[in-house]
C-alpha cells in the first residue's frame, strides 16, 4: 500500500511538472506537426504529379494522370483523408507558424472537394486539359540531365490519348469563350511536341531506338490534340453555359481563393469607395499638369473629360512596337539600383530573372506574367512572360502602346519584376515553411505586387514627377476596377456594354486593354479581386505595424519580415507580426 501510494503520489508529481511546462507540450505537439507536413507532402506529390514537375519535385516527371472517374474519386478520397488527419491537433497548441500551416492545409483540401464536388470546372472549361506546360516544364529543367528527362517524357507521351479521351468524356456544357481559349492554347501547346522535344531528342545522347520512339509518341501526341480540338470545335452546343458563374458560386469561390478578411461584398464596396477617391486625385493632379501640356485648350467642364484628355497627351510617349521587349530589359537594371540606393529591401542578385516572350501554349488571358521556378528548384530561372504585339494591326498595337507608355511600362515594370512578384517570390522560395511556399495565397502575391507600386513612389522613384503620379493613380484604378468588374459581372450580369463603359470611360484605358480585360474577365473568376484586397491587407498592416513600432519603424526591416512568412493570407501574417 505504502509502495503504491509513493508510485501514485510520483506520477502525479510528474504530471504537473509537465503541465507546468507547456512549451516542452508544445514542442513536443509541432514535432508531431511538422512530420504530419512531411507525410502530406510526400503523398501530394504522388497524387498531383505535374503539379509536383511544376515546382520542382521531379520524381514523378513519366505520370501523366489520366482525369476519368478513378482519378476523381482518388481526389476526394485523399483530401478527405487528410482533412481527417488535420482534425486531430489542437490548433491552439500548434506555434505560430505552424497554425498558419495548418489554415493552409485545411483549406487547400476544404477547396478541392468543394472544387471538385461542387464547382466542376472539368465539365465545362475545356481550356484546362492543355497538357503543354507540363511537358515543357520537364524538358526545361536544368536539375537533372537531358536523356533521363526526354526517358520520363517518353513514358509520358503514352498516356496522351488516353488522357484526351477521357477530357471528351468530361465535357458536357462548356462555355463559348472557355472553347474559344482551349482551341487557341492547344493550338499553341502542338509546338511542344512538334518541335520542342523532338529537336531536344535529335541533340541528345539517347540511341537511336529511344529517339525513334519519342518521335513517333509526340506524333500520337499531336493527334489527340488534334483531336481534341476537332471535337471542341465540331461540339453541338446550342445553349453553352454562360460564363459568368453567379453569386452562390462566386462567394464561396472568394473564401476559398482569397482567403481574406474581407467578404466579396465588403471588398466591393472598398472598391467603389476607392475609385471615387482616385477620381478626385486624378483630378487635381490632371489641372495641375494642365497648364503645362494642355494650356492652350479650354478647359472642359466635366472632371473625367479632363482627367481623359490629359491622360491621352501623355500617353503618346511609348516605345516602338519591335522593342517593348527589349525596353522591359533595359529597366530592370535601373530598378535594382534605385531600391539598393533607397535601402528599401535586399535583391538577391544570385536568383536568375529571364525576360522573354510569351510561350504560345500561356497566350490568351494575360499580357505580362511572372513564372517561378518553385522552392525544390531555388536557383532555376524566373520568367517574366512578355505577350507578342506580331498579331496585333496596326491601330491595335498602336492602342496597346499608348496603354503600356513610357509611364505605365515602368510601373507594369515594378509589378511584374522588381520588386514585385520577382523578388516576392524568390523569397516566398526561401520560406523556412515548404507549405506556404506551396500553397502560396493568390491576394498576397498580387497585394504584394500592386502594394510596391506605391511603395516606390512613396520613395520619390523618378523624383516624384507629377506625370508618373497621374499615371500610377491610372494604373492603381486598374486593380480597384479589376474588383469591380469582378463582381459585377459573375454577381450582378453587368453587361460587356457596361463593362467597357466602366473600363474606358471610368478608367481610362484604352480600348485594345478594356476589351483584353473583359475577355479576361470571361474566362476567370474571383482572381481579378487579388490585386485590390491583397493591397488593402498589405497596406493597413504597414500601417497598423508602423504605429506599433513608434520611431522604431524601418520599412525595409516591415518589407523583409513580411515577405519572410512566404506567400501566406495578408490576414495571418498580420496576426503573427502584430501579435494579435
Amino acid at each position: 500500500m505504502n509502495r503504491f501510494f509513493i508510485a501514485l503520489i510520483g506520477a502525479m508529481l510528474m504530471a504537473a511538472c509537465s503541465n507546468q511546462n507547456p512549451e516542452k507540450n508544445k514542442v513536443n505537439i509541432d514535432d508531431q506537426f511538422n512530420q504530419f507536413k512531411e507525410r502530406f507532402v510526400t503523398a501530394l506529390w504522388k497524387q498531383y504529379p505535374s503539379w509536383a514537375s511544376s515546382v520542382g519535385f521531379h520524381d514523378y516527371d513519366s505520370i501523366l494522370t489520366i482525369p476519368n472517374s478513378i482519378e476523381k474519386e482518388a481526389t476526394l478520397l485523399f483530401s478527405q483523408k487528410y482533412l481527417d488527419s488535420l482534425q486531430s491537433f489542437d490548433l491552439n497548441a500548434l506555434s505560430a507558424n505552424n497554425k498558419t500551416d495548418f489554415y493552409l492545409i485545411k483549406n487547400n483540401l476544404e477547396s478541392t472537394i468543394w472544387y471538385t464536388k461542387e464547382f466542376d470546372s472539368g465539365s465545362w472549361n475545356p481550356a484546362e486539359y492543355n497538357i503543354g506546360g507540363s511537358f515543357s516544364e520537364i524538358l526545361n529543367t536544368n536539375q537533372y540531365a537531358i536523356e533521363d528527362r526526354l526517358r520520363n517524357i517518353t513514358i509520358k507521351l503514352k498516356n496522351v490519348g488516353a488522357y484526351y479521351e477521357a477530357a471528351k468524356n468530361n465535357i458536357t456544357n462548356p462555355t463559348k469563350e472557355h472553347t474559344d481559349l482551349a482551341v487557341s492554347q492547344l493550338g499553341g501547346a502542338l509546338s511542344v511536341f512538334e518541335t520542342d522535344i523532338p529537336e531536344a531528342t535529335k541533340a541528345s545522347k539517347l540511341n537511336e531506338a529511344e529517339k525513334n520512339i519519342i518521335v513517333e509518341r509526340c506524333k500520337n501526341a499531336v493527334a489527340a490534340i488534334n483531336g481534341f480540338i476537332e471535337f471542341l470545335k465540331a461540339l453541338k452546343n446550342e445553349h453553352p453555359r454562360p460564363f459568368n458563374i453567379g453569386k452562390d458560386l462566386y462567394f464561396k469561390k472568394f473564401e476559398m481563393d482569397i482567403q481574406s478578411k474581407f467578404t466579396a461584398n465588403e471588398i466591393y464596396q472598398r472598391a467603389l469607395k476607392r475609385k471615387k477617391e482616385l477620381h478626385l486625385k486624378m483630378y487635381d493632379a490632371a489641372m495641375a499638369l494642365w497648364p503645362k501640356y494642355l494650356g492652350k485648350v479650354k478647359t472642359p467642364t466635366d472632371s473625367l473629360t479632363v482627367i481623359r484628355l490629359m491622360i491621352d497627351k501623355l500617353s503618346v510617349n511609348h516605345t516602338h512596337r519591335d522593342s517593348f521587349q527589349s525596353e522591359i530589359e533595359k529597366q530592370i537594371p535601373k530598378l535594382i539600383e534605385f531600391i539598393k540606393q533607397k535601402d528599401l529591401i535586399y535583391i538577391d542578385p544570385s536568383k536568375p530573372l529571364v525576360v522573354r516572350k510569351e510561350p504560345a501554349y500561356m497566350q490568351g488571358v494575360a499580357g505580362a506574367s511572372i513564372s517561378s521556378p518553385g522552392p525544390y528548384d531555388k536557383n532555376g530561372n524566373t520568367y517574366y512572360n512578355v505577350g507578342t504585339l506580331a498579331n496585333y494591326s496596326a491601330a491595335e498595337a498602336e492602342s496597346y502602346l499608348k496603354e503600356y507608355n513610357d509611364y505605365i511600362l515602368q510601373i507594369l515594370n515594378i509589378h511584374e519584376a522588381i520588386p514585385g512578384h520577382y523578388t516576392q517570390l524568390v523569397y516566398s522560395n526561401n520560406s523556412p515553411s515548404l507549405i506556404k511556399s506551396l500553397f502560396g495565397n493568390g491576394a498576397m502575391i498580387e497585394g504584394w505586387a500592386v502594394y510596391t507600386e506605391l511603395m516606390m513612389l512613396e520613395n520619390d522613384y523618378v523624383n516624384n514627377s507629377p506625370e508618373m503620379w497621374l499615371m500610377y493613380y491610372k494604373w492603381h484604378l486598374r486593380s480597384v476596377c479589376n474588383t469591380i468588374l469582378d463582381y459585377s459581372i459573375h454577381v450582378n450580369n453587368m453587361s460587356e456594354k457596361e463593362a467597357l463603359n466602366l473600363l474606358m470611360n471610368e478608367a481610362f484605358q484604352q480600348e485594345a486593354e478594356a476589351r483584353g480585360k473583359y475577355k479576361r474577365v470571361s474566362l476567370t473568376q474571383v482572381q481579378l479581386c487579388s490585386y485590390f484586397t491583397g493591397f488593402t491587407e498589405i497596406y493597413d498592416l504597414r500601417e497598423a505595424f508602423k504605429k506599433k513600432q513608434g520611431n522604431s519603424f524601418k520599412l525595409k526591416q516591415f518589407h523583409e519580415q513580411f515577405l519572410s512568412y512566404g506567400s501566406a493570407p495578408v490576414k495571418y501574417i498580420s496576426e503573427a507580426m502584430l501579435g494579435k
